[in-house]
């Protein structure tokens, strides 16, 4: 492999517990970009012309990209793109609830949780708060502060689903006690100065290693950030004179429709001022876009071992077996034969097995950010992952070893020569 593996997985862990929103991903990632020589770039100001490495933020969104020494206008693009968005519990915007003797904070679903793993956990709270100037603070409640109960089964015999609209309020504190007033005293300001927030609830359990010899990774968000931690140790690692980049989407659980979603001109608009800041023309950037590829990631299913009937039988997926190629018929994923072609190679390079999933062709085929990347930029894209099991899970589980696997072969993506039409 061929980048250091003991260390991807055990860092990983730590940029888990550190980024519990797309808004938090992407702080740490821009932490760690700029560790690593990265210069910031501000969307509003001019785009800069010289060959280095770059990225900028927007809001759950960064886009990263290494701009080599003398590349001709029209070079491709080599392209590690991921979501960092996970589903969870979001906090409603009246969300102060007195229920008896207690005060409850009103939660509702994002994305496609699966509800029953969020009740009895001990939960923070973390998200953006907006201030009446329009400053922007992340903030962070990692205590134990939230706690959705389930009803005693003497009660409910049945075990019925859970209503999302009743269901889901958060024990926190006493009788008329304000949630958005806690917060405030948190962050040591006073809650008439916050005009505006996004706030969600997350375990406060640490991601840890499991099992003989530490072979699993136990963690929330593994998708997708597993995909993002793996391609971003790919960015940073990758020795090569491709143009790079690592383009990393919020919203994908919802949809990827809003202006930093993969449905976004975001890729696209820095793609072009890249070509445009290197002296080229609108014809030299859709050259470079024809000879670009687009790597997709996102976490896959691996064969679960008690439900293995709900897998296609002949495309098992085993954990600890290596990175996911991802094929559907009718596009739910974007792999064509081309792509599928160049990632086998990337994985040869990187001395790592490669499996290739198929839904069961009776069952809904999920979908990911490839699709709609692809559809915005023309650009070729191959939809990858690595194998877990409880996906959309407050607690996700993979092999340690599919980690470091993963970082591997998305760096030979970086490097390996040969896709241009």
């Amino acid at each position: 492999m061929t980048v250091g593996s003991s260390s991807i997985a055990r860092d990983f862990l730590a940029f888990s517990d550190t980024s519990p929103t797309p808004a938090h991903v992407v702080g740490s990632c821009g932490s760690l970009l700029k560790e690593r020589g990265f210069a910031e770039v501000g969307e509003s100001h001019g785009w800069p012309t010289a060959p280095g490495k770059y990225f900028l933020k927007r809001n759950g969104s960064l886009v990263a990209w290494i701009e080599p020494e003398s590349a001709p206008a029209h070079t491709g693009f080599r392209i590690l793109g991921a979501h960092t968005d996970s589903p969870h519990l979001r906090v409603k915007q009246h969300h102060d609830r007195f229920g008896g003797s207690v005060s409850v904070v009103a939660l509702e679903p994002y994305g496609g949780p699966i509800l029953s793993t969020w009740f009895d956990r001990d939960l923070g709270l973390a998200g953006k708060i907006v201030l009446n100037d329009l400053s922007e603070h992340l903030v962070t409640v990692a205590e134990p502060l939230v706690r959705v109960p389930n009803l005693a089964i003497h009660l409910d015999r049945e075990q019925e689903r859970p209503n999302v609209q009743k269901h889901l309020n958060g024990l926190w504190g006493p009788a008329q006690n304000s949630l958005l007033d806690f917060v405030a005293e948190h962050m040591d300001i006073n809650v008439s100065q916050i005009s505006g927030y996004e706030l969600q609830a997350f375990d406060t359990q640490p991601a840890t290693f499991l099992g003989e010899d530490d072979y699993f990774i136990s963690a929330s968000r593994l998708d997708n950030q597993a995909t993002v931690w793996a391609a971003l140790q790919a960015l940073v690692s990758a020795q090569g004179g491709h143009r790079m980049i690592v383009a990393f989407f919020d919203h994908e659980e919802v949809g990827s429709q809003s202006e930093r979603g993969a449905g976004s001109p975001l890729l696209t608009t820095v793609l072009e001022r890249i070509v445009l800041a290197s002296g080229g023309t609108r014809d030299d950037f859709h050259r470079a876009c024809a000879a670009s590829i687009m790597i997709s990631g996102d976490m896959a299913h691996g064969t679960h071992p008690n439900f293995p009937e709900k897998h296609e039988p002949l495309h098992l997926i085993g954990l600890g077996a290596g990175p996911v190629l991802k094929v559907n018929t009718n596009l739910r994923y974007a792999t064509d034969a081309r792509g599928a072609a160049f990632f086998a190679q990337a994985c040869a390079k990187a001395d790592v097995p490669m499996q290739r999933f198929v839904n069961r062709a009776d069952l809904p085929c999920g979908s990911t950010i490839g699709p709609i990347s692809a559809t915005q930029s023309g650009i070729t894209t191959v939809d990858v992952g690595a194998p877990q099991l409880a996906m959309h899970s407050i607690r996700e589980i993979m092999a340690r070893t599919d980690l470091e696997m993963y970082a591997a072969a998305l760096t030979a993506c970086l490097e390996i020569d040969g896709f241009v039409h």
